[in-house]
């Protein structure tokens, strides 16, 4: 190379501007030239740069994590402080509950789970893509990638969490494997969280599946029930189940270009066409409506009892963000939906006005198909972002409280999955927050 190719120079001052084909080192106080990103041999190059610097940014975060060393959410709030406001009438209860809850998150710390299995092939050999707790927080779904191809499932039971050993038991499925998985949902057809929808990619086109939960029990392994339902589809983006009663034992299947109800015990399909690949879904309980979220953007809802019609008349609500929706979440009233998409907003609307009424900022997402979590018991909202950070937010206030480093180095293929409750591993389980990263299970105590 030529020794242009290097060339440095001091700044005459600490820089407050990029240069054009350089960039800035702020350890050795000097500017680096950029070399064409394409030369496999190159030293320097903006990816690597902005890599480096996130990972010191990771590490420093965990050091200050271990070390203990956690701001308070809010400037001024402790336990103390606010009970003594509480005592003095000065803090209603509602809101005393919310700045105890902001603590604890800000107070947890993470472990290592042991997971345990009767096949010892099972755990801690493939990597976790997508964990999903059901209702009652007893056990959750899993998705691990595995080498050659294809995804393996399992379910985890959270019972051994409130051990101090902090163990989980793995029953893995052999049966069903080598099917790439883009979205899962628990589904209640005999009772709460019987089986569960999986859709994804086959081969060519995709599959849609409805897989007994009891497939994974330890319990009498030689009268294992059958997979009650499959059919090929177009490549699937999403589902969801619906609780109502009067669209009873039906699910939902986020297709390119449309929207497929099934109802499982008839058999009957309803097809909604759509302009856009459906990328995230979700059920009323109050009523028979599904919410859609796409890749244009478009947030609309379909009431499924009526019969599908040709154009888009059969749209009711309807919302638009500016980039692809990843995620939505109906809250509890149904008044208000949360939505979050691949440019990093995440906004809550109000269904009655189709206004946005409040955004949470910090989120980071590009391209990524990023599930939210809301916990309106505890007043919190969760996200992982693109770049593996768990950020937390205040559902009341949409202040950030806590951003949470990951414990392996940020990439692609180690986007954490995460679970929060206050129940973990049912009524009488501990409270917390479950990480999914790589082969790792790790737990953060919140008490």
């Amino acid at each position: 190379r030529y020794p242009s190719d290097f060339a440095t120079f001091s700044p005459p001052c600490h820089p407050t501007e990029e240069l054009p084909g350089f960039y800035y080192d702020p350890e050795k106080n000097r500017y680096f030239r950029l070399l064409p990103g394409h030369n496999n041999h190159n030293p320097l190059t903006k990816d690597s740069i902005q890599h480096k610097a996130m990972e010191c940014k990771r590490l420093r975060l965990l050091e200050e994590e271990e070390k203990q060393n956690q701001k308070t959410p809010r400037a001024g709030l402790n336990s103390s402080v606010l009970l003594q406001k509480r005592q003095l009438g000065s803090l209603s209860p509602t809101s005393y509950c919310r700045y105890i809850h902001e603590l604890k998150v800000n107070c947890m710390q993470r472990r290592k789970i042991e997971i345990h299995s009767p096949d010892s092939s099972v755990a801690g050999t493939n990597n976790f893509k997508i964990i999903v707790a059901d209702v009652a927080c007893e056990r959750i779904f899993t998705v691990n990638d595995v080498e050659h191809g294809g995804c393996k499932y399992g379910i985890i039971n959270l019972s051994g969490l409130g051990k101090e050993s902090l163990t989980v038991e793995m029953y893995d499925n052999l049966y069903f494997t080598n099917r790439k998985v883009n979205s899962v949902c628990w589904a209640s057809l005999t009772h709460p969280d019987s089986h569960l929808c999986l859709m994804g990619i086959a081969e060519t086109p995709g599959c849609a599946s409805l897989l007994p939960a009891s497939l994974f029990s330890s319990t009498n392994p030689g009268d294992r029930p059958g997979m009650l339902c499959s059919f090929k589809i177009s490549t699937a983006w999403s589902c969801a189940w619906c609780l109502n009663p009067q669209a009873d034992n039906c699910f939902s299947t986020g297709l390119t270009r449309r929207v497929l109800v099934t109802n499982v015990v008839t058999g009957h399909r309803q097809t909604f066409g759509t302009s856009s690949d459906v990328l995230a879904q979700q059920f009323a309980t109050q009523t028979p409506v599904l919410y859609n979220g796409c890749r244009s953007g478009e947030i609309f809802s379909i009431d499924v009892r009526q019969r599908n019609r040709k154009g888009q008349s059969w749209k009711a609500s309807r919302l638009f963000h500016g980039s692809a929706v990843t995620s939505i979440h109906l809250m509890q009233a149904e008044h208000y939906l949360m939505a979050a998409d691949m440019a990093g907003k995440i906004k809550l609307w109000d269904l009655r006005t189709a206004k946005c009424v409040k955004q949470y900022k910090g989120h980071h997402n590009e391209y990524a198909l990023l599930p939210l979590h809301v916990n309106e018991e505890e007043g919190l909202l969760i996200a992982v972002g693109q770049d593996c950070y768990t950020r937390i937010w205040s559902l009341q206030d949409t202040h950030l409280l806590r951003t949470i480093p990951s414990p392996h180095p940020s990439s692609k293929d180690a986007i954490p999955s995460v679970v929060f409750s206050s129940r973990l591993g049912g009524s009488r389980g501990v409270p917390g927050l479950l990480m999914a990263v790589k082969q790792d299970l790790y737990h953060f105590s919140y008490n």
